[in-house]
C-alpha cells in the first residue's frame, strides 16, 4: 500500500505519492503532467501573484514546468516564454549553453540550453523564472545562470511547491511546501 502526503495547494488539496529516490531519501512527488485542473489552479495562483511586478518574459526548464508555464504566459497576456532545454536540438545551433549541478530527481549533471530565438527574447528583460517544485537549487541555479547568460534580469522566481530547505530561502515565491522523508 502506497504512501501519500497530502497538500494544500493555495485551496487545491492534493495527495502525493512519497517515493523513494536511489539517494535514500523520498520525495512527495509531485506532477502537473496531464493534471490540468490542478495545472490551471496553479498558474492562476501564481499568475496573481506575478501580475504586477512589470514581467516581461517567462522562462522554465523542460519538462513539467512547461504547462504550468504557458497557463501562466496566458493569464500574464505574454505571446511567448522562453524554455531552457534540457538536450540540444538541432534548431539550436546558435544558442547558448550552461552546465547545472546534479537536482535531486535526476542525480546526475546536466546542461540546460537556450535556442537564439528564446535568448533574443529574454535580452534587456524583465524575466521570472518558473518552475514546479525546488528543492536543492540546483536546478533554479541553472535557470538563473542562463536567463543572466542571455542578458535577462530576474525579477521573480515562482514555483508550485517548495521543499524541505528549499521553503526558507527569502528570493522565491511558491504556493506551499512539502518535506522531504
Amino acid at each position: 500500500m502506497q504512501n501519500f502526503h497530502q497538500v494544500d495547494i493555495d485551496g487545491y488539496i492534493a495527495q502525493l505519492p512519497i517515493l523513494p529516490l536511489p539517494s535514500g531519501i523520498s520525495i512527495a512527488f509531485f506532477n502537473l503532467h496531464g493534471a490540468q485542473e490542478m495545472t490551471e489552479h496553479c498558474a492562476k495562483s501564481l499568475a496573481k501573484r506575478l501580475k504586477d511586478d512589470g514581467i516581461e518574459v517567462l522562462i522554465t526548464a523542460e519538462s513539467k514546468g512547461l504547462q504550468l508555464t504557458h497557463c501562466i504566459a496566458r493569464e500574464l497576456g505574454h505571446q511567448y516564454y522562453a524554455v531552457a532545454r534540457k538536450s540540444k536540438k538541432l534548431y539550436m545551433q546558435d544558442g547558448i549553453e550552461v552546465e547545472i549541478e546534479d537536482s535531486i530527481t535526476t542525480g546526475a549533471v546536466q546542461k540546460l540550453y537556450l535556442s537564439k530565438h528564446d535568448v533574443d527574447l529574454i535580452k534587456g528583460k524583465r524575466v521570472a523564472i518558473i518552475d514546479d517544485v525546488v528543492s536543492t537549487g540546483h536546478s533554479l541555479k541553472g535557470l538563473e545562470d542562463i536567463t543572466i547568460k542571455a542578458g535577462g534580469e530576474i525579477v521573480k522566481k515562482a514555483f508550485v511547491l517548495a521543499e524541505a530547505d528549499a521553503a526558507d530561502r527569502d528570493d522565491i515565491l511558491y504556493l506551499a511546501s512539502i518535506p522531504l522523508f
